[in-house]
């Protein structure tokens, strides 16, 4: 799919900008594709040019929300299709997403970004055959490029995901020349798609589920088995599992994944935000 190329609007920017026509100003410099690059944009009383493209000044724009060019006007990045799906700016320029108004990346400490730079840290991809079984926005995927990955597959199931990373100018494009040809990005579950893959293939494994309760298949003591068979003895890796329901009913989802991770083959301990695990 290819990659959205114009301007990326939030209300703070959309009314930056406008301040600035306001005040008599002919140009804006700032970012209009989430804080990714910094650029110049020509102010007039009824458009405004970016790239050299004119656009109309937008209405009011909601807060919380990311605003694409559509050709027609700007409307918010967001689709439904059985869930409401959202890309969602964050006060660090990198994104996060929701389904149906859950938050699916830690934000409140740092950027999403940085989250996943931590994480991956772990596996010391540099070099390696990487398996991400839930791309999402495709940040574990960007930092593996980074670090040097020589390979990395990875697998998203839902199509709208895989759509708001044709918009989201932090998402990893397989086809770029950044990528060189190390990303190779599936839409496909990687809960069936894991039968397909060879004994020992990867060096390391980052395994970021959606929630117990939406994805129980992914916590389960057969994937982390297949888990087990595709990594090569001695490989990393990464299980984010957050800690939900502790509070209210006292489960311990991190401890009960490294007690299934070790059934598995796996030496686990709990790190970071979920569980590190290394093939035995």
């Amino acid at each position: 799919m290819t990659h959205y190329a114009g301007p990326l609007l939030t209300r703070d920017v959309a009314e930056a900008m406008a301040a600035a026509r306001d005040a008599g100003g002919v140009t804006w410099t700032g970012s209009l594709d989430l804080g990714r690059s910094t650029g110049e944009a020509s102010l007039g009383p009824d458009t405004w040019r970016w790239r050299n493209v004119d656009y109309p000044w937008p209405g009011k724009l909601k807060d919380r929300s990311i605003y694409a060019w559509d050709g027609d006007g700007f409307d918010v990045v967001s689709c439904f299709s059985g869930s409401l799906i959202k890309l969602v700016p964050t006060t660090w320029g990198v994104p996060t997403f929701e389904i149906d108004g859950i938050k699916m990346l830690p934000t409140s400490k740092e950027s999403p970004l940085d989250d996943a730079r931590r994480k991956v840290a772990l596996v010391e991809p540099r070099g390696k055959r990487v398996l991400d079984t839930c791309g999402g926005l495709g940040y574990f995927a960007a930092c593996c490029l980074d670090a040097g990955v020589a390979h990395i597959q990875s697998f998203e199931k839902n199509a709208d995901v895989l759509w708001l990373r044709t918009l989201n100018p932090w998402s990893p494009d397989p086809d770029s020349a950044e990528a060189g040809g190390r990303l190779r990005l599936e839409h496909a579950d990687v809960a069936e798609a894991i039968a397909g893959l060879a004994d020992a293939s990867f060096d390391a494994l980052l395994h970021d589920p959606p929630r117990f309760g939406i994805a129980g298949e992914l916590y389960s003591q057969a994937f982390y088995g297949e888990l087990a068979r595709v990594l090569r003895k001695g490989g990393r890796l990464f299980h984010y599992t957050g800690s939900p329901n502790k509070l209210t009913s006292g489960r311990d989802v991190p401890s009960e994944v490294a007690r299934r991770l070790e059934k598995a083959g796996f030496r686990a301990e709990l790190a970071l935000d979920g569980v590190f695990a290394t093939r035995r």
